[in-house]
């Protein structure tokens, strides 16, 4: 009934790969986003690292100024940044006003300190507030002996 050439066969069912990896799995040796590592011994090459661990130290501390003492152990402390401008390229200043525990309640007003991350202590609060030395204020004068008992190159 039905002629049997070899014109009239069905396509195959090999599953076509795309370049995509998301369309057909992970092909290429690429790792999968749901499959589990592979464990890798120390002595693999590919694991070999370059020195210890490394730590980012990004914003761990801040300068700022208070400006408000209000709230029982906390003291609001706004630091200011210079970024750039987004289309002029101009560098601008940028503030932002953080919690920090203060502790003793020592700070005041106007006072300059140094924002340190810590534990968070409340839902707003995770920064440690040090004290520093304002950039105005008078450097102590030291004590410098004048004669250090050491003959001169002039007198020798």
């Amino acid at each position: 009934m039905f002629p049997t050439s070899s014109l009239l066969q069905l396509p195959s069912t090999t599953p076509k790969l795309h370049a995509s990896p998301f369309l057909n799995g992970s092909q290429s040796g690429r790792p999968s986003l749901f499959s589990s590592p592979k464990p890798c011994s120390l002595a693999s090459p590919r694991w070999a690292p370059t020195s210890l661990p490394l730590t980012v130290r990004a914003m761990r501390t801040l300068q700022g100024r208070v400006v408000s003492d209000a709230n029982d152990k906390t003291v609001a402390v706004e630091v200011t940044r210079l970024a750039p401008h987004p289309k002029y390229k101009r560098r601008i200043r940028k503030k932002k006003t953080y919690q920090a525990h203060d502790p003793e309640n020592k700070f005041k007003i106007g006072d300059f300190v140094q924002l340190e991350k810590s534990r968070p202590i409340s839902k707003t609060k995770t920064f440690l507030a040090i004290p520093v030395a304002a950039r105005n204020a008078p450097k102590p004068v030291e004590d410098v002996p004048q004669d250090l008992g050491l003959p001169l190159e002039s007198q020798t």
